[in-house]
């Protein structure tokens, strides 16, 4: 017939290419690479003590100093307000007078990051150590 596809011969079979085997060693080749990769990274933590909950709070302590940063740049010295450049020398006096300095760093809702960054700054360079950031957000001076 005319147009029809030629027969192969009768002792010979067609060469086909077999497609599951391939798939299974492409899938051996990607778990493999996966697998060498996460082992070539190391991934280094740094020891974090976190705090603990209760269910009394007790009473907050009297000679911990509240910084808040609001719009502006105008800062809130445990609710009185002073200018950024009266952080620094109150900071040297706190950790002068009192024996365990802590300090609680607060935003309002129209704080800039920048500026809380700033007073960070200022407290690691008075040389306190016990800083904590409330997450709370508070009204203006409160």
């Amino acid at each position: 017939m005319a147009g029809s596809s030629p027969k192969p011969e009768e002792g010979k079979k067609a060469a086909r290419i077999e497609i599951i085997p391939l798939i299974d060693v492409i899938f051996f080749l990607l778990a493999t690479f996966v697998l060498f990769t996460l082992s070539l990274e190391r991934i280094v933590s740094i020891p974090v003590q976190l705090p603990v909950a209760s269910d009394n709070p007790g009473r907050p302590d009297e000679t911990m100093v509240t910084i808040q940063v609001s719009e502006g740049g105008t800062c809130y010295w445990n609710r009185e307000p002073i200018g950024y450049s009266e952080i620094p020398p109150r900071l040297e006096n706190y950790k002068k007078n009192v024996t365990n300095p802590r300090i609680l760093v607060a935003g309002d809702t129209k704080a800039r990051f920048g500026a809380c960054v700033l007073v960070l700054d200022d407290i690691r360079k008075a040389g306190i150590e016990q800083v904590s950031v409330e997450t709370l957000v508070t009204p203006t001076g409160k």
